[in-house]
């Protein structure tokens, strides 16, 4: 005799169907260009521009009216972060979104700001 296993039954409030990642993304495995996990993104598309947008792209936008990491965008939306990235970098070339990548200042060659590594590594140590 097998165990009964219930069926698994969709959320009520949830609308976002199954839909396997490559199709999102066109069957990319890449975005165009490199994203870190930690870039920063926000939108800079008002509401009007959104529609006809794909509706991951569309979610994307409205969560980032506030300041999201592309991880914070994977991890919220349920998807990886490969599709994030290349969700992102898409949005990005529509003028759609801004990308705020980490690095410092391009002055100093593109490398984090030493008295900035300092000050986390301070306070990791205080942890």
């Amino acid at each position: 005799m097998q165990p009964h296993r219930p069926s698994p039954e969709p959320s009520m409030g949830t609308h976002n169907p199954l839909v396997r990642p490559y199709a999102m993304t066109g069957g990319r495995t890449r975005p165009r260009y490199q994203l870190a996990i930690e870039a920063l993104v926000s939108t800079t598309a008002d509401p009007s521009q959104l529609q006809g947008q794909l509706p991951e792209h569309q979610r994307i936008c409205q969560l980032c009216f506030e300041i999201k990491s592309v991880a914070e965008i994977s991890a919220l939306l349920s998807i990886p972060l490969g599709v994030a990235r290349i969700l992102v970098a898409d949005l990005a070339e529509a003028g759609l979104v801004a990308i705020h990548q980490p690095g410092g200042d391009e002055a100093v060659g593109g490398q984090p700001d030493v008295t900035l590594l300092e000050r986390v590594l301070s306070g990791l140590r205080k942890l």
